[in-house]
């Protein structure tokens, strides 16, 4: 392996040590439920999920659980 990509590499590491620096704008998500799978997204900080309770509510286990999952990576949510 070349100098370079070693380096490259090692910055890598680094930036992943330090969440502070990453925002995610959009994520889309498979997510394997009790019953079937669905899909979370996330765009213009606001959550989307294809189940039934997320359309009632606003909000559900399926896109709580990404932000658990996530911890805080993301902007404004």
């Amino acid at each position: 392996m070349d100098s370079a990509l070693i380096r490259k590499m090692q910055k890598a590491k680094q930036y992943a040590q330090e969440p502070e620096r990453f925002k995610f704008l959009a994520l889309e998500v498979e997510i394997q439920g009790n019953n079937s799978v669905h899909h979370v997204k996330y765009e213009r900080g606001q959550w989307h999920c294809d189940c039934a309770f997320f359309r009632s509510r606003g909000r559900c286990s399926h896109t709580m659980a990404v932000e658990y999952l996530l911890d805080g990576m993301l902007g404004g949510a």
